[in-house]
């Protein structure tokens, strides 16, 4: 079932009341993914990244557009994440049966219709790395092509400075796993919908690559990101993904997040 290169109109249906819910309130995909910690960051590559500075709260930046993923702090933000945490349908988690990458388009396709930043002439790796990168320094002759930045990472609460010649360092994780996604209930999506979730920038964040390879397919119940103050986000960034997308979480999955939120 692999059908590359193929230019589909985007599915869009009811993406506009998901954005309103949420203001209102691959690289690589590992497979072995650790429980959520108790710790706060982890080791990282850097000293520790700045609490502030361009990274923005999900519940301000609801299409995913601006940098990073920034503290969801105070009693009026976990309330707005808890309410729209609470929205989000459950369902048990169906089989793995007949899953592949490919099935969610090649990586990193610049032709998935319906998402910000598509068909602008770099791909979707590089879009993230240059929304989310500091001090970028691109290939020569290219203004797409990053070859070097600095990651405040906001997984591990670390600074990483990256350079292309070990690119593993840093890897594009979706927030809400595309095998998370198949058996949620992608598998039956059209391929179009399903090129959208893998390279929309609200599913994306560049992160740690030892902290991506943990969370493998994980949900928030069996992987949360090591530093604790951004946990709250996370579960904020899982949900409108899917609320955007219509797919349902597992109960634990959806208590775990409330729980982040202080629910």
């Amino acid at each position: 079932m692999r059908r590359h290169g193929r230019i589909r109109n985007g599915w869009a249906a009811g993406a506009a009341l998901a954005l309103a819910l949420v203001t209102g309130c691959e690289g690589l995909e590992g497979e072995g993914a650790a429980p959520p910690g108790d710790g706060g960051a982890a080791p990282g590559d850097g000293g520790a990244a700045p609490a502030a500075g361009r990274a923005v709260s999900p519940l301000r930046n609801p299409d995913g557009t601006a940098p990073g993923l920034a503290p969801v702090t105070g009693d009026t933000g976990e309330a707005s994440a808890r309410e729209l945490i609470e929205g989000l349908k459950t369902k048990g988690r169906g089989p793995r049966t007949g899953y592949d990458r490919d099935e969610f388009g090649y990586a990193w396709m610049d032709t998935a219709d319906g998402v910000p930043l598509a068909r602008n002439g770099c791909d979707t790796r590089n879009d993230l790395l240059r929304r989310d990168g500091r001090d970028l320094r691109f290939r020569a002759g290219s203004d797409c092509v990053v070859i070097a930045m600095t990651l405040d990472d906001p997984y591990t609460g670390t600074t990483i400075e990256w350079r292309k010649q070990k690119a593993a360092e840093v890897q594009i994780d979706h927030v809400v796993p595309l095998s998370y996604s198949w058996q949620m209930g992608s598998s039956r999506w059209p391929e179009s919908k399903r090129e959208q979730i893998a390279n929309d920038v609200l599913n994306l964040i560049p992160v740690q690559g030892r902290a991506n390879s943990a969370k493998g397919d994980s949900g928030p119940a069996a992987w949360l990101p090591p530093d604790k103050r951004i946990r709250c986000a996370y579960a904020v960034r899982f949900a409108q993904v899917a609320v955007k997308y219509e797919l349902p979480v597992t109960a634990p999955d959806k208590e775990m997040m409330l729980k982040q939120c202080g629910g």
